[in-house]
């Protein structure tokens, strides 16, 4: 299932990705050859097979980045993803790559809605899953914004309650529990009451760049995210269509 299957990162990269990595694979060799192969470039690796094992690790350790496949015994890779990022655990925000084989653009919006961040099928290169890995781990380990950098301050309007710093949603007084990709879509149109903003530039806002989506894959989320704030998604009120062109938040 993997092609490439020998590959060292430069020693100059090595000193920039000491992160510890979960894979949760359950077929024996691709496991231990991914785990060998980011333990050669650098990286501290646990793998596991099972995928209650998984959701029992990433509740009592930290990692900075987890390669999960999909179909998993025990518990499926689309639960685990869900679960890390519903439960507030001390991984809710961890990168997460998706492995699978299943290559339909519709599989994938699945797995980003679930709170993935990024998507290998199979079969795949090392390289490329390496360099992925690297691109996640160094998202992740970036420094926090400078005193000087714009602040992301709550939104409160039409009985929504958006705070960016605690990561939390409100609705009419009810929780509302988002994907980290449902979130950034949110608070890209609702910090802009009143304005569109087309397919590509809420793309590049939520993605930035790092999953292999196209444009019509913001429909879908708009979709998933009209389900949980809106009183009747099938005439919204709140995320509102610009035919032809994008979306806009329900002016202020």
């Amino acid at each position: 299932m993997l092609e490439n299957p020998v590959f060292r990162m430069p020693s100059a990269q090595l000193a920039q990705v000491p992160c510890r990595v979960l894979v949760v694979e359950d077929e024996r060799s691709i496991r231990e050859l991914v785990a060998q192969q980011l333990r050669r470039a650098g990286y501290d690796c646990d793998a596991v097979a099972d995928g209650q094992d998984a959701l029992d690790r990433l509740r009592t350790e930290s990692y900075g980045v987890v390669v999960l496949d999909l179909m998993l015994p025990g518990v499926d890779g689309m639960t685990i993803c869900r679960s890390i990022r519903e439960e507030g655990n001390l991984n809710q925000h961890v990168p997460i790559l998706i492995l699978t084989a299943r290559r339909e653009e519709s599989a994938k919006i699945i797995g980003f809605d679930g709170g993935a961040d990024d998507y290998v099928t199979k079969p795949f290169g090392v390289l490329e899953l390496t360099a992925r890995v690297a691109a996640l781990a160094r998202r992740a380990q970036r420094p926090p914004l400078e005193p000087s950098a714009p602040v992301r301050r709550p939104i409160s309007l039409h009985g929504l309650r958006l705070d960016p710093v605690k990561h939390t949603v409100r609705m009419r007084e009810a929780d509302v529990a988002l994907t980290p990709h449902e979130f950034e879509l949110l608070y890209q149109l609702a910090s802009q009451p009143g304005v569109m903003l087309t397919r590509k530039q809420l793309l590049s806002a939520v993605w930035n760049g790092q999953a292999f989506v196209t444009e019509r894959s913001i429909d879908t989320l708009v979709r998933h995210l009209r389900c949980k704030i809106e009183e009747d998604p099938a005439m919204p009120q709140l995320v509102l269509t610009v035919w032809g062109y994008g979306y806009k938040f329900a002016d202020a």
